[in-house]
């Protein structure tokens, strides 16, 4: 692997950045300073530090994405724009992928990795990962509806949902929404049970992630450290 592609999927900097921090010396390979960012390194061997710590290589990817309106949870697609048209080429690793769909004009947490046996494992039915979602509806929900959204709706295909957790705020017309299963456009569709209507959406939580706030719509960044670890643990991997 380049070493400048090895900073930028560790999360180090940008490339053009790496040009620049490597010219600098600011960065080191086996306790070796290298003359060009462009040299060749074996990420699983190699001991590289940037800026005077070590960087920690793992071999997978893990991004956090604020997904933003008008853009389809694919890797690609012939007439919209894709989740990974928000990543830059330089961030893109072979296989990487949005893990979960949210709608086109549904907005926020989105996991994209490259790990497809973690995004198997979470996806799972059986693993009732939970997604936490804020909405707001065409009408208020009432006390007996949110029961029997909590007791599992009979959908117009005739599919019954699992039971799911809805959190009324303000006048009923907004709030929580938590599922631990994620079918075709399953809220919009409970709602629609309940003789109402979906007019904003947006994925707070899945699972142990937690949408950060410092990231505007469209923005992106990696897992920390402790986030990969929580989501590996959670899917058991």
């Amino acid at each position: 692997m380049r070493l400048d592609k090895f900073l930028v999927t560790t999360g180090c900097c940008t490339r053009s950045v790496a040009k620049k921090q490597v010219r600098a010396g600011a960065v080191s390979v086996n306790g070796v300073c290298p003359k060009s960012s462009d040299v060749n390194i074996d990420p699983e061997t190699d001991t590289v530090t940037y800026c005077g710590k070590k960087v920690i290589y793992r071999k997978y990817t893990y991004i956090m994405l604020n997904k933003p309106e008008g853009y389809v949870s694919a890797t690609e697609d012939g007439r919209d724009k894709t989740v990974l048209d928000l990543i830059p080429p330089e961030a893109r690793t072979k296989g990487l992928f949005p893990c979960g769909r949210l709608d086109k004009n549904t907005l926020g947490l989105m996991l994209i990795t490259d790990n497809g046996e973690l995004g198997h494992k979470l996806l799972a039915p059986k693993s009732h990962v939970a997604k936490v979602y804020r909405f707001k509806s065409k009408f208020p929900v009432s006390e007996a509806d949110a029961k029997r959204f909590e007791s599992g709706l009979v959908l117009e295909d005739g599919y019954e949902t699992k039971p799911a957790l809805i959190e009324l705020e303000g006048d009923g017309d907004e709030g929580l929404i938590t599922l631990v299963e994620g079918k075709y456009h399953q809220i919009k569709r409970m709602l629609e049970a309940l003789d109402n209507k979906i007019t904003y959406l947006e994925r707070l939580q899945f699972g142990p992630l937690t949408l950060d706030p410092a990231l505007d719509r469209g923005e992106w960044r990696y897992l920390t450290e402790q986030e990969i670890t929580e989501l590996e643990r959670h899917g058991g991997y």
